[in-house]
Order: C-alpha cells, then structure tokens, then sequence
C-alpha cells in the first residue's frame, strides 16, 4: 500500500478523479450536494495544476514556462467557447465578448493588483523587468482595442459587430499578432521576460530541475487538470446562472463568473510565484493569458461564425470600454519605472472590484 501511494500522489490521482466526475455530470443539472462535490473536485484539479505546471516550468525555465500554463488553458478554454455558442443559440452572440474582457479584467487588474500587494508586503518595493512587462502590456491594449472596442463604432454592418471582411482582418491580426509576441518572448528577447535576478542564466541553484520523465508526465497530467478545470466550470455554470438570474443581475455575469473559475490556476500559480520574489513570473502568467484569451479566442471564433447562427457582437460597452481606458492608463504607470508600491497594487484591484460590481450590477 505505500508503495501504491508513492507511486499515485494526490497530484496524479485527483485529476483523474476529476475528469471521471466530469463524465458523470456532463449534459445534466446536478442536485446541490453533487453540485458541492463537483466544487471540491474542481478546488483539487486547481491544485493540481498548479503543481504540475510548476514542475514543467522548472524543467523548461522562463519565460516558456509560464506559456505553457497560459497557452493550455486558453486552448481550452477556447474550446469551451466555440462549444457553448454552438449550442447555446443567440443567447451566446456576445459570450465570446463577455469571456475575453473578463479574462483581461481578470488578469490585467485582479491578478496584478494581487502580485503587487504580495511582493510590496514583503520587499516594500517591487522590482521587474519593464521591457518584457511593457510589451506583453502593450501587446493585450492592441488587441483588446482592435478586436473589442472597434466594433462598436464600425458601421458597415449593424450593432457592435464587424462586417466580413473586418471580422476577417480582426482573425488574422490577433492570430499573427500573438505569434509574433511568443516568438519576442521566448526567442528573439527572452532575457525581458526573466525576473532581474536571473538576467544572466542563473536558474534556481537550490533545487535540481526534474527529470524529462517526471516533466512529460507533469505536463500530461496538467492538460488533465485544465481539462478538468473548465468542464467542471461547464457543470457548474446552471447553478451560476441561477445565482445570477436570482439577483437580478445581467447574463454578461456568468460568462464573468466562468471567467473566474477557468483562470484559478493561473491565478494561484502567479500568487506563489509572488510569495517567492518572482514578481516578474508572476506577470509573464498575467499578461500572457490576457494576450493568449484575445490572441487566440478571436481568430477561432472569427472561423466559427462561418457556420454558426447568429451574429457575433464582440464591441464593447461604453461601460466597458471605460474600465479599459483606466486600465491601460493605470497599467502603462505602473509598469514603466519597473518599481512598483503597494498604492499600484491597490489600484489595479480597486479597478478590478469596480469590474466585479458593475458586472452584477451596471
């Protein structure tokens, strides 16, 4: 028996738990106490993945590292978008929207405001790279205002949506646009996108990176956990959309409380990445899967729509629009000096509790 225990950790164990719960509740409406186990085994594959994506970005180094947590759960994520409008009507034409902003709401403002006040508690000022966080900043404004703001001042076609053609262009932008970000990031100038420290090469010394073996189970294991993750998030949706109908509140919400769900592995890998003094990782997973969520969701959405009913509302509101312009504002101040303090990081979350509450209500 303890030989069984070593060679299964929980790590291995509860994401294939979960994906088994996954199965068993897929396409139905479960009762609250199925309901409150299918939220236990989702906390569990959140952890899950965080371990197994720690242990690969040891193996592969940064900035490659955080990419892989990043891409993978936005690969799926998008997966689940595409899903869902598919089969949800025109009560979806704006889930695609909804989904990218809050993942950049999510990222861009809750994630970073959090790193920061982390790092400044324990070092006062935090320090990272401003060149690598400047661009991966500047990369999520482009595409945000091009594919999110944009279309609701176009006028070719009705309402917030683009026409064909610019529906087209908007696709192969992001597409490229992304491309070319992850070849800066981990080719042409990865030595912006380590934390200071470890400009020059010098890896973490104190423990010894894990096998190939160990990385490659790691890394299938974590694709298991993510999946997991986002489908259990799927199962618990109805219960969320109750929730939301019971206040009152618009359906733009769930697709906002979905949000919250899928990015919980991101946002506990960045959170210890910070507790540890790596401000700068922490960031590389911020910024990564907000340029990752638009980069990748609007070219798969924009080769969806071919067959899909309905039309594609991706502009924003004015509201929205708004919470972008502070963020872009905030988040150009705070990243420039590569210092920051903890009033930055109480910005970005004042502006992320201002996204929350004008989701619920507007």
């Amino acid at each position: 028996m303890q030989k069984l225990r070593r060679s299964l950790p929980w790590t291995l164990v509860v994401p294939g738990v979960a994906v088994l719960a996954l199965v068993l509740t897929w396409g139905r409406k479960p009762g609250d106490v199925v309901l409150a186990i299918v939220a236990a085994f989702l906390a569990g594959a959140v952890l899950a993945s965080v371990h197994h994506a720690e242990v690969v970005a040891h193996r592969v180094g940064e900035p490659l590292g955080s990419l892989v947590l990043a891409v993978a759960v936005t690969v799926i994520e998008v997966g689940l978008i595409v899903a869902l409008m598919a089969s949800g009507g025109a009560e979806t034409d704006t889930l695609a929207r909804d989904t990218v902003f809050a993942a950049a709401m999510i990222t861009c403002n809750g994630v970073v405001g959090l790193c920061l006040v982390v790092s400044t508690l324990r070092r006062r000022i935090a320090t990272f790279n401003a060149e690598g966080t400047a661009t991966a900043f500047a990369t999520v404004i482009t595409l945000a205002t091009l594919c999110l703001v944009l279309p609701t001042f176009t006028t070719s076609s009705p309402g917030p949506t683009f026409s064909a053609t610019q529906l087209a262009f908007a696709g192969v932008a992001s597409a490229t646009t992304y491309a070319l970000f992850v070849f800066v990031q981990t080719v042409r100038h990865r030595d912006f996108f380590v934390p200071p420290d470890l400009e020059h090469g010098a890896e973490d010394v104190h423990v010894a990176p894990p096998t190939a073996r160990t990385a490659f189970v790691s890394l299938a294991a974590l694709l298991v956990s993510l999946v997991a993750v986002i489908g259990l998030a799927k199962v618990e949706s109805p219960a969320i959309e109750d929730a939301v109908d019971a206040v009152g509140a618009p359906q733009s919400a769930v697709g906002v409380a979905i949000a919250l769900l899928v990015l919980l592995p991101e946002t506990f890998a960045a959170y210890r990445n910070a507790r540890r003094d790596r401000l700068q990782t922490s960031f590389n997973l911020a910024y990564g899967s907000a340029v990752a969520s638009i980069g990748l969701t609007i070219p798969a959405v924009a080769l969806a729509s071919i067959w899909l009913d309905g039309s594609l509302v991706l502009g924003l509101t004015t509201t929205q629009i708004t919470l972008l312009v502070l963020t872009a504002g905030v988040g150009a101040l705070t990243i420039l000096p590569g210092r920051a303090t903890l009033q930055e990081g109480a910005l970005h979350l004042v502006i992320f509790g201002a996204f929350l509450l004008l989701a619920v209500n507007p």
